[in-house]
């Protein structure tokens, strides 16, 4: 089993880059491996990908350094061991709301005696062949994360980053916004700007690390500096309506000239 890298240098304290996948292309998956994101997290919430799909974008980037870790769309134990048999190295888990919904996930991801994982890897262990190193390194290797998007979670944040096994909250703007009856299309809120200034205190003190979503390098470089360490810059989607609309906006202003 390969070294979780990002996993290390976020229990180092430091910052990370990633990118949400939700196309499904194992071929957009792979050359954003290559581009030197340090994760990348394939959309398995808001899409129709199915396990087939998540495995071949896995394969594709596998290819490359990036680590894979998976959005899975709930806590599930099943989808979990699902995900991690297919080779996914950590979880990005949506809608938390409890320290106890934390822990449940932590258990599902950790062999016994510490968790309630069941054994069989298959493609995670190179179809068996690496069975003995897996089940050794395991517990300690998979990444886990988990999507703040409920005003519950915000509540019981300090209890949450207290759970053993907790590496990573990620504040998901747009749900959390709605559940505190704000209109997401109307950010920013002092409110949530108020919840991540002080979910980054608590991750100076408990080490789990805080991170957001951002789309420009001006927004990436103050979530830095606010000490956000697990973010994501756009989506595979996002990225790509952003550059084909750079070229036509600019073909429309040339042909007007």
């Amino acid at each position: 089993m390969r070294n979780n890298t990002v996993r290390e240098k976020l229990h180092a304290g430091q910052a990370v880059i990633g990118l949400q996948m939700g196309l499904g292309s194992p071929a957009v998956a792979e050359m954003m491996g290559y581009v030197g994101f340090d994760w990348l997290v394939i959309e398995t919430e808001h899409n129709a990908i199915d396990f087939s799909g998540v495995e071949h974008m896995l394969m594709a980037m596998n290819s490359t350094d990036v680590v894979p870790l998976v959005r899975t769309p709930s806590g599930d134990p099943t989808i979990i061991l699902r995900a991690l048999d297919s080779g996914a190295m950590g979880l990005l888990v949506p809608m938390l709301r409890t320290a106890e919904e934390a822990a449940a996930v932590v258990a599902a991801t950790r062999y016994p005696p510490h968790g309630i994982r069941g054994f069989g890897p298959l493609r995670a262990s190179q179809y068996t062949m690496d069975y003995p190193d897996y089940l050794a390194r395991a517990n300690d290797n998979i990444l886990v994360s988990f999507i703040l998007e409920t005003k519950e979670a915000l509540e019981n944040l300090e209890e949450i980053m207290a759970v053993p096994g907790v590496d990573a909250l990620y504040f998901g703007l747009f749900d959390l916004c709605i559940s505190m009856g704000l209109n997401p299309m109307e950010m920013p809120f002092p409110e949530i700007e108020d919840a991540m200034a002080r979910a980054v205190e608590l991750s100076r003190k408990t080490g789990v690390a805080v991170g957001v979503g951002v789309g420009s390098p001006e927004d990436l470089q103050k979530r830095l500096d606010q000490g956000m360490r697990f973010i994501t810059y756009g989506t595979d989607y996002i990225l790509l309506q952003g550059a084909a609309k750079t070229g036509i906006d600019a073909f429309r202003e040339y042909q007007a000239k």
